[in-house]
């Protein structure tokens, strides 16, 4: 190997790529090349560490407890913790015959003098981790994530006391060239807009004497000027306003208009929004379909985390639901019912449209039947719109998914009392159920129902918990990946590390009454709660973006639904893939976690 090619080997690996050229000189001077066979013990508890190691060719294996913990290959190095604490928990031997670099245990603590490398070796997995996503995305935190509120222009707030008259109140806004009076009442902010002084003062009559509060509806939606423009934009797009008030510590800083954080986002995802309020028919909807997906494309290659993207998609998807039930569903019968959704969808987890799981939920003492032909009629219209039709059934033009409230509770009577395969599917697929147009209320009624039946019933979750045991994490025992033949020699994400974790978390929430359908909000909260410590709770929840940022990839490059879970490792980067296998990784001890929770080797 030539010096350049060294040197090119040594800038490729993170984080000796943040080196000066000088300083990166003069370490390529001491730098030597050490062969070692099979079986060598490099490091261990009585043997410190002389250097640093970066594979060239060969493996070597590190056990902790006797017990394989890693498995290092070309383009590799280990092992930072042994230099730098002078101290080593377990013991690192050559697995394959070693040809590698050797940085001098001096001459690597010398490098630590750099800030940026000395941050990297110093910082835990979580941390570490997190700093390799970054660098991967060459940064994921992008624009459109890392913009605040506070970059943005505020239009000069026009507040007025409640009791000021309508008309000097139109004077002030005139004269601040606003279109929205902040109408203060105590401690509590309302706004009259433009519409409401035309629909209530020029044609509704009241006189311009009165006080502005008479004719100030709706209370002020607020966000923090620390906050993030991304969730100006959902705050914005979820409550169907054009501006939103910036507060900064408690006082009102200014006013932010839709246009102007229109203009400075390029994938229009609001335009998206609008275009779905408009839309009047599911032809209309059907030509936004190809805005959706652009959108998520755009979001996806600007290295947007996915728990956004999903978030936002998720948002546009119950927009969606919520005009097509309206175009199914005689208004009348609006507060009579729940349409809710399930899986994915519920948890708002779900970027590229998967099987449909919906169902609906009717008030007692109203007709079931009245919902017969809505319900299909919303099932082909979302089946018109990509929505895929749910193999197993799961939707509202099934009767089985269609009931009033008493129908679920006898339900979930059966589901707390029978311990089927059956009946234990369809109450995981229900734990993640979220309401999405028709009367909140019943859904919640449900929930509070369903909580309190599972109260101190262990054993039935212990069996609900069993299932994430189902599928093998396919990480071999020397950390390489297990591939399946009849898919190509891919791997599943799905049934690999995603369901494991998600159906976990899903259980723990049922067990601990948490209300959350999201899996990092659930886990956010059992944290809260004391039952994962905050380091476990941030690496499952960095694992699960991983998994899911390189899933929702395939998904977009896949030609069918049935191959959007399956990815061939060796197209990855060599950064993902350690990712990856970190992720896997922290998979396998949450399912030790689980297991001992449970007590799963228990169960029949």
């Amino acid at each position: 190997m030539s010096i350049l090619d060294q040197r090119k080997l040594i800038e490729s690996i993170h984080p000796f790529e943040l080196l000066s050229s000088t300083t990166l000189d003069n370490l390529m001077k001491k730098i030597d090349i050490a062969y070692y066979p099979k079986d060598t013990l490099l490091i261990s508890k009585n043997l410190p560490s002389i250097a640093f190691y970066i594979i060239i060719k060969g493996s070597v294996a590190e056990f902790i407890d006797d017990e394989l913990h890693n498995v290092y290959s070309a383009g590799d190095s280990f092992d930072a913790d042994a230099l730098i604490y002078d101290k080593c928990e377990g013991k690192f031997i050559v697995d394959e015959d070693l040809v590698c670099y050797e940085i001098k245990k001096e001459d690597f603590i010398d490098l630590m003098q750099n800030k940026k490398v000395q941050g990297y070796f110093l910082q835990n997995f979580v941390t570490r981790h997190q700093h390799l996503k970054d660098y991967d995305a060459q940064s994921d935190l992008t624009p459109f994530l890392i913009s605040k509120v506070s970059d943005m222009f505020l239009h000069t707030a026009c507040i007025v006391d409640k009791n000021a008259t309508i008309y000097d109140s139109v004077f002030k806004m005139k004269e601040l060239k606003t279109s929205v009076v902040i109408v203060e009442d105590s401690s509590f902010y309302y706004v009259a807009t433009d519409t409401d002084i035309r629909d209530k003062v020029i044609l509704g009559g009241i006189d311009v004497s009165q006080p502005i509060g008479k004719i100030a509806s709706n209370k002020v939606i607020s966000i923090d000027i620390n906050d993030f423009l991304f969730n100006a934009l959902l705050l914005i797009t979820h409550n169907e306003i054009k501006r939103i008030v910036v507060m900064e510590d408690g006082k009102i800083k200014g006013v932010l208009e839709q246009l102007d954080l229109l203009s400075y986002f390029a994938n229009h995802s609001h335009l998206v929004a609008v275009q779905i309020d408009k839309a009047q028919s599911v032809d209309d909807l059907k030509n936004i379909q190809n805005d959706l997906k652009n959108l998520l494309i755009v979001l996806h290659s600007q290295g947007v985390k996915v728990r956004y993207i999903t978030k936002l998609v998720s948002t546009l998807n119950i927009k969606i639901y919520k005009k097509v039930f309206d175009m199914c569903v005689d208004k009348t019968l609006h507060d009579k019912c729940a349409l809710i959704v399930m899986g994915s969808e519920g948890r708002e987890e779900q970027s590229v449209k998967t099987d449909q799981d919906n169902a609906l939920i009717i008030k007692d003492g109203v007709d079931v039947e009245l919902f017969r032909e809505p319900m299909i009629k919303l099932n082909h219209s979302l089946l018109e719109l990509g929505f895929p039709i749910c193999l197993g059934n799961v939707m509202v033009s099934n009767e089985f998914w269609r009931r009033n409230v008493s129908g679920y509770k006898s339900l979930i009577d059966l589901w707390v009392t029978s311990l089927s395969e059956e009946t234990l599917q369809q109450l995981s697929i229900f734990l993640d159920a979220k309401c999405v147009a028709g009367n909140n209320d019943l859904l919640d009624e449900l929930t509070n129902y369903l909580h309190h039946s599972f109260h101190s019933r262990d054993d039935v979750l212990a069996h609900l918990a069993k299932a994430v045991l189902s599928f093998e994490t396919p990480l071999s025992l020397f950390s390489s990946f297990v591939l399946e033949k009849s898919h190509n020699n891919k791997l599943d994400l799905k049934k690999g590390g995603i369901f494991a974790l998600v159906h976990g978390i899903r259980t723990l929430a049922l067990q601990y009454e948490i209300h959350e359908t999201s899996t990092i909000m659930r886990i956010k909260e059992l944290n809260n709660k004391s039952i994962i410590d905050k380091n476990f709770a941030t690496e499952l929840m960095e694992s699960f973006d991983t998994l899911s940022s390189i899933r929702l990839k395939a998904m977009l490059e896949a030609k069918d639904l049935e191959e959007s879970n399956y990815i061939n490792p060796k197209n990855l980067q060599k950064i993902q893939m350690d990712l990856l296998k970190d992720s896997f990784k922290v998979i396998n001890k949450f399912k030790k976690f689980m297991s001992f929770h449970f007590h799963l080797n228990m169960v029949g």
